[in-house]
């Protein structure tokens, strides 16, 4: 099978298994091309996430694109793209038939719970394995641990956090630049 076929298999697969949002595309990815097939680090597959959240439209079709994109070109990205969007478009458009059905029926709703309450720990684990990716640096750590808690619980916006996490680490990397550690201060 060819590289098309690929990454057209993984994100159909990928795409069959997104539940939960985008973050377990995340997971899914991590586990399959960090892990298993040591393809790309923690570090790249968090750059593909940051970009990819920062970009409109629909993150996980972001990632596709921009993982894609980066294995085989455009097309790979396309490929990436059509396989992750075509099985919940096909599964969305079968509960869409039945959706009166599904919505008043306690077996389909107490599933639904279940796969909510199964993905929370699979989102943070890929959260906590990208966090190594993100730390290249040790005051980085801080910066981590101060976002995490004025999101938490201050409801800081995300968007602000971005900002001033880029400024943050324009700032810690000239300091590293200008000291010559090059990474050598990482966590």
């Amino acid at each position: 099978m060819g590289k098309y076929g690929r990454l057209l298999l993984d994100f159909i697969r990928f795409g069959c298994f997104t539940f939960g949002g985008g973050w377990s595309i995340i997971a899914q990815m991590r586990q399959l091309y960090v892990e298993k097939q040591k393809v790309i680090t923690d570090e790249e597959l968090l750059d593909l996430t940051s970009v990819a959240k920062s970009l409109p439209g629909v993150m996980i079709a972001n990632v596709a694109m921009l993982y894609g994109y980066r294995m085989a070109g455009l097309l790979g990205g396309l490929v990436c793209v059509f396989g992750m969007v075509v099985p919940p478009m096909v599964i969305l458009i079968g509960i869409s038939f039945f959706y009166n059905a599904f919505r008043s029926s306690y077996w389909v709703m107490a599933a639904m719970e279940g796969m909510q309450a199964a993905v929370v720990p699979i989102i943070a684990g890929a959260a906590l394995g990208m966090v190594k990716g993100s730390v290249k640096y040790s005051p980085c750590v801080l910066v981590v641990a101060a976002s995490f808690v004025l999101y938490t619980f201050f409801r800081v916006s995300a968007v602000y956090l971005v900002l001033v996490g880029v400024a943050a680490g324009l700032l810690i990397g000239e300091y590293y630049e200008r000291k010559g550690a090059g990474g050598h201060g990482a966590a």
